[in-house]
């Protein structure tokens, strides 16, 4: 099935290219009689603040704007904690804000909830789709902003409790920055970043990268991945810059689905303990290779009008072999496994064109964004799963020797195919300097289909159309204060990231509203900011994924919660970056009798803590927690992931352009269960005991 532009449509899709045009052709006489002044300046999006405590944002709007401003909780960790904290992975990173929990992730990819919802398909870079499923590397990451609550009226499907928006590292500055680094289960990993201006201002360049080997604290597990990221921007224009940006990543690494569970608890066993194959590193890895290349053009036409325009298109291949508990016999004191193969050969591309228009009317300030999206995926997999023979102790199992594919017909072999055809727009009104709003809607047209190529199973097709708005309302009595509500809904589709199945292709979108009050203060002249907010999600119709993949409604869930986060700039050398959530997130309807049951993988409390002083004379030093509450691994709340708290620290020396840093991790060697698979109450991944990372670095 494809996209058909009704011709009305194809009308509207015009007016977002010629409209602009004809504003710029319009003004084409008078600016060609005298060249403006040209200031070159690096992207909004690539400088929005230093430190831990970034005053800006472009994620929640989709234009540089102020935290203050916007009417919905907006968590920033930015390159500065990402680089103090020596985090690597999105996990590393996502530790550090308030209402996140951890997902195995089938053990080959990132997956989170936030706020009591999986978001599995809730992952962006630079505000472009980027769903595929696998492990992201941070070396080419600026910052990482997510965005609470439903987030559909800019960005699409998805996106019940947040979303999570990569903001990368782009041209504009000279920099030359490389590292290296060693650490525990002999961990050796480089990075580098190179950029430069050229002198006249009309080009830039940045390259970034990484390659790391390592093995685990987990037995079999290791590590290996390479990334680069070149980028060139060009200033063909004074006032029109292209931008092209590539992207490559390979990750290779023993798929791990962690531990079982007995008597409604992680087994007890040594972290290490690997429940799969003897030959793991052979017949259990997953390898992914990622590649990704966009385009993007700017334009100002005015002091008024300026237009954005980015395609963006990727390849993902991903070969997944994997042994993981298939059934416990508590009794016995025994379990089964299962062995299979996941191939899934991908691609798609998007193109988004925002035009932004500033205007004065009846006396009120606006910054209206009109929006056009529309781009396909194309998702093909192949899945294998057999069952091994035999059974294994549930406590120290002797491990089989299994080949690398599993013997037999696959039991899953289509092509999925997506698109996405949208309008939506947006605007920020200034009534007054205390008196502000933010109001938008979008239009989603989403098309679905699956072409089964296994025997006895038919093809599947559906389309679905929803309008995705927000509102807010912003009151700012003062500079150092901000008070706010909104309102805000999204729509999550059957398919949103996997291939129609013959019990979901007729299910209706689920749909996700969310009501928040908040406060936003700044504080010693705007060093350290804080945000509470207040607020409900209700998602009805939802659905839970089955370890295959399948979606089965289970009625509505609710979400009542609390979160605060706050980060700092203060004198002194302090910095600081912290954060709590509670979350009350129950089944409040439910055909499959879990009602009354509490969501997976989220914790009541949870709550994070970063400090770090600059002692002076080089010399300096951080030390940081990690708070997680109890857990239900499995929707029937059978098997409970017991709460814990890390404690984390760093020192370092800096001397000119040459630094060396000690990371250590989980100081008093805690044991705890930092994931869980969620769907099934045997995939639980055991925490890393403590450990130590040293880098040396030369940055200028």
């Amino acid at each position: 099935m494809r996209i058909k532009l009704h011709p009305i449509c194809a009308a509207v899709a015009g007016s977002f290219v010629f409209q602009p045009m004809l504003v710029w052709a319009q003004a084409a006489p008078a600016a060609s009689a005298q060249l403006p002044e040209v200031t070159v300046k690096a992207d909004a999006s690539r400088d929005l603040g230093e430190g831990y405590n970034p005053p800006n944002a472009v994620s929640a709007t989709k234009t540089e704007a102020p935290l203050r401003d916007v009417p919905q909780t907006v968590n920033v960790v930015t390159a500065e904690v990402m680089r103090d904290q020596h985090a690597t992975s999105m996990q590393d990173a996502l530790k550090n804000v308030p209402g996140v929990s951890f997902s195995t992730g089938d053990g080959q990819r990132d997956q989170v909830s936030i706020r009591g919802f999986t978001a599995i398909a809730d992952q962006f870079v630079d505000g472009i789709r980027d769903d595929a499923l696998y492990f992201r590397d941070l070396s080419n990451v600026d910052r990482v902003e997510v965005i609470k609550g439903p987030a559909a009226v800019l960005y699409g499907r998805g996106s019940s409790g947040g979303l999570i928006n990569r903001v990368t590292k782009k041209p504009g500055i000279d920099v030359t920055d490389f590292a290296l680094s060693y650490g525990m289960w002999a961990d050796r990993r480089a990075e580098a970043d190179v950029g430069r201006v050229f002198a006249d201002g009309a080009a830039a360049f940045r390259i970034t990268g990484a390659v790391e080997k390592a093995n685990s604290y987990r037995s079999q597990q290791f590590l290996d991945r390479s990334a680069i990221a070149p980028s060139l921007e060009l200033r063909i224009a004074p006032e029109t810059t292209v931008l092209f940006q590539a992207d490559y990543l390979e990750d290779r690494r023993v798929t791990d689905f962690g531990i079982p569970a007995y008597h409604g608890r992680p087994v007890d066993v040594p972290a290490s303990r690997y429940y799969g194959a003897a030959n793991a590193r052979d017949a259990d890895y997953s390898q992914s290779r990622v590649f990704s290349g966009t385009a993007t053009i700017n334009h100002r036409f005015n002091e008024n009008w300026s237009i954005r325009n980015a395609t963006r298109y990727y390849h993902y291949s991903l070969d997944r072999n994997n042994t993981l508990t298939a059934a416990v016999n508590e009794a016995a004191g025994t379990l089964t496994m299962n062995h299979g193969n996941v191939r899934r050969e991908e691609h798609g591309w998007f193109n988004q064109t925002d035009l932004i228009q500033k205007a004065t009317i009846f006396g009120t300030k606006h910054e209206i964004l009109y929006g056009m999206e529309i781009g396909q995926q194309n998702k093909d997999q192949v899945n294998n799963t057999k069952l091994v023979p035999g059974t294994f102790d549930l406590f120290n199992p002797v491990l089989p020797v299994l080949p690398r594919q599993a013997p037999g017909n696959p039991t899953t072999s289509n092509l999925g195919i997506f698109d996405t055809l949208a309008f939506y727009t947006q605007d920020m009104i200034t009534f007054s300097e205390q008196w502000k709003a933010l109001v938008g809607v979008r239009y989603d047209n989403f098309q679905q289909e699956t072409r089964n190529r296994i025997a006895g199973q038919r093809d599947l097709s559906r389309s679905d159309s929803a309008w995705s708005p927000r509102a807010g309302l912003v009151w700012q009595p003062s500079k150092a204060q901000s008070y706010y509500v909104s309102w805000s809904k999204s729509f999550q589709p059957s398919g949103e990231a996997f291939a129609l199945a013959a019990n979901n292709a007729d299910l209706a979108p689920e749909t996700t509203n969310n009501t928040e009050v908040g406060a936003k203060y700044d504080w010693l002249n705007g060093k350290a900011s804080t945000t509470i907010s207040v607020f409900r999600l209700e998602r009805s119709n939802i659905k839970v994924s089955s370890p295959n993949n399948v979606l089965i409604p289970i009625g509505e869930q609710r979400t009542d919660g609390v979160e605060l986060s706050g980060a700092a700039e203060l004198g002194s050398g302090w910095r600081m970056l912290a954060g709590y959530a509670y979350l009350d997130a129950t089944i409040t309807k439910s055909t499959v009798a879990l009602q009354g049951k509490r969501a997976t993988i989220t914790p009541r409390h949870s709550g994070n803590l970063w400090v770090t002083k600059d002692l002076g004379h080089g010399f300096g030093v951080g030390l940081g927690a990690n708070l997680v509450g109890a857990r239900y691994a499995d929707p029937q709340n059978t098997v409970t992931l017991p709460g814990y708290v890390t404690a984390d620290a760093m020192a370092w020396y800096r001397r000119g352009a040459f630094e060396a840093q000690l990371n250590l991790y989980n100081l008093f060697d805690k044991g705890y269960i930092v994931s869980a698979h969620g769907s099934n109450a045997n995939l639980n991944m055991p925490g890393a005991p403590r450990s130590v990372m040293a880098t040396l670095r030369y940055r200028m």
